[in-house]
């Protein structure tokens, strides 16, 4: 069981925090502010950027209508009202909406009106907030933003009335530049190289800035992105976000002779690697380690420019060692398996205690998912969400494999994030003619309960069979239990995806799930009788899905190898063809 927050965690956020802050008090100053922000305007956009994400009309339209749903809460603007002097719900949703990340759902209702109120709204900011907030112009906001309204193009930075918000971009531009030593060493500092280097190629800014930004973009790219294309936090939706925001960088510095780092195109070239890896049929990821579903037409997109639509081969790896995935792949079918613990320091911010969770997708549909997470949910899903509950995997006394940080001053100064979790996970692979063996195991239970738990995972060469064993067992070296005559309760879930329709056999043994297509497939087990419970799906955005969950649930000994009953159960899915009408 590793302890994931150590002294040195809490002395760097505190180093961190005092840094900030004297940041920021100095900043509050006018005279220094015209001294480190100050210069020469950009004279307009030198590049104009093609964004690769497009907007959501439905969403523009409501904000347009002056109703602005972020962070699953929902801000009401009265005709005639700005919503920069209104109160917003939470944090979460001030962050949202300084960070402008939504300028592209309004501006892709491609309309004169959309494009005025876009207009109007940065205006109003740099009217409030466009010479210095402390909240607003911090690392992670504006980074957000910078990329915001570079990608806003000609909609936001052409016409008589844009030199004010091209100023304002430099300005800020310049601040984010020198904000790198106090932006904390995760995703913020990457997402900020990246929205300095776009804004530097787009806006011509001088060499100076150009130079400080290709070094940071080079120096967070060699430590967050890992050999085999995953990102650090092993979320694959943060490593598809990154891809797609390199290639947009990639063609704007092609169209304006813009010379990036060397160190851009390799980690494109891993990135496309490991997103070919962790996409499903249908083009979603897996939602592990605070990631949902990602943005499909994006990837694809992404992926046709960085020139990875498909490998050399027309096959993806199977294995992910440096960011901790398996995947397994025959006859149409995929399963793709947590096989690593949660990441550790800033990037555990959004860890999952998902060890030894899988997903699995077949017929061209996926079937077993994690609950998943995207921001535009409330903080109340969200750390429902990490728990080893909401995802395809076995709990023991209903509790996670990996424990957060409890509440108090230590969380407040190093964020949310997992305090202990299993270490090592240990797995083991065997590919034969007959299919694809998965083993592993981890040790989240051992220090509470006194057991391990073994997954094992079976893929016919056909996809037709998807087989698996779980047993929780005792190490030898660890002696007789205290209690030998305690028993502790388990659940084994099956999260399956909202489109999956489930029932249950009489005897409770098996359950047939039907696919959209109307493919069937049998689930059943040795375990005793399958429970439907509900579920919620939360991968695909807001709103939530209902969904369902097949449980197996049971009472372990304390003590044994984990290979006969009560101790280990064994599961299964299998194909049956066709067996109802595809629904609509």
């Amino acid at each position: 069981m590793a302890r994931h927050v150590t002294p040195a965690d809490l002395a760097a956020a505190l180093a961190r925090r005092t840094r900030r802050d004297l940041s920021d008090f100095a900043n509050a100053f006018g005279p220094y502010r015209a001294l480190t922000l100050g210069g020469r305007a950009p004279e307009g956009l030198a590049v104009t950027p093609q964004p690769l994400r497009r907007g959501d009309k439905a969403r523009g339209a409501a904000m347009l209508a002056g109703r602005f749903v972020l962070s699953g809460e929902t801000l009401n603007v009265p005709l005639g009202e700005s919503p920069w002097d209104l109160p917003a719900p939470s944090r979460r949703f001030a962050e949202a909406l300084h960070g402008f990340g939504w300028l592209a759902d309004l501006l892709a209702v491609d309309e004169a009106e959309a494009r005025a109120a876009a207009c109007t709204l940065v205006d109003d900011w740099i009217a409030r907030f466009g010479a210095w907030n402390f909240f607003s112009w911090g690392p992670g906001v504006l980074a957000v933003r910078v990329r915001a309204w570079t990608l806003s193009g000609p909609a936001l930075l052409s016409g008589e009335d844009a030199p004010p918000r091209i100023a304002s971009l430099g300005r800020q531009a310049r601040r984010l530049a020198r904000a790198f030593s106090v932006a904390p060493a995760d995703r913020t500092r990457l997402d900020a190289a990246i929205a300095l280097s776009l804004s530097a190629v787009c806006l011509d800014l001088p060499g100076a800035l150009k130079t400080r930004a290709g070094a940071a973009l080079d120096t967070a790219l060699k430590s967050q992105i890992l050999p085999d294309g995953g990102h650090v936090s092993r979320s694959p939706e943060a490593a598809a976000d990154v891809l797609i925001a390199l290639c947009e960088l990639d063609a704007a510095a092609a169209s304006g002779g813009a010379v990036l780092p060397d160190e851009v195109r390799r980690a494109m070239d891993r990135l496309t690697g490991f997103v070919r890896f962790a996409r499903l049929p249908g083009g979603a990821l897996p939602g592990f380690h605070g990631g949902g579903e990602g943005h499909s037409r994006a990837l694809d997109a992404a992926l046709a420019h960085a020139g990875g639509g498909k490998a050399p081969s027309g096959k993806v790896f199977n294995v992910a060692p440096h960011t901790g995935y398996h995947r397994a792949e025959a006859g149409g079918s995929v399963v793709i398996v947590d096989a690593a613990e949660p990441p550790s320091g800033l990037h555990g911010a959004e860890s999952h205690a998902s060890a030894l969770a899988f997903e699995f997708a077949a017929s061209g549909a996926r079937i077993v998912v994690s609950c998943g997470w995207s921001d535009d949910h409330g903080a109340r899903w969200r750390e429902a969400v990490l728990a080893t509950a909401a995802h395809s995997a076995l709990t023991l006394e209903e509790t996670s494999s990996a424990r957060l940080l409890e509440p108090g001053w230590q969380r407040d100064l190093v964020g949310p994030r997992m305090a202990h979790g299993p270490d090592p996970v240990k797995v083991r692979r065997n590919e034969e003619e007959l299919g694809v063996w998965l083993e592993a195991s981890h040790d989240g239970y051992s220090k509470a309960f006194g057991l391990s738990l073994r997954r094992r995972i079976f893929m016919a060469m056909d996809g037709a069979d998807l087989r698996g064993e779980d047993g929780l067992f005792r190490p030898v070296e660890d002696g007789p239990p205290a209690n030998p005559e305690a028993r502790l309760s388990f659940s084994i879930r099956f999260h399956l995806h909202p489109d999956v329709r489930a029932s249950l056999s009489r005897d409770s043994l098996s359950a047939l799930l039907v696919l959209p297509s109307g493919d069937g497939w049998r689930f059943r087990t040795d375990g005793g009788p399958v429970r439907l419970d509900r579920s919620v799906y939360l991968a695909a955005g807001a709103p939530p899905r209902r969904s369902t969950q097949l449980v197996v649930a049971g009472e372990a000994e304390p003590f044994g190898g984990g290979d006969r009953p009560p101790n280990r159960v064994r599961w299964a899915f299998q194909r049956l063809g066709r067996v109802g009408a595809a629904s609509g």
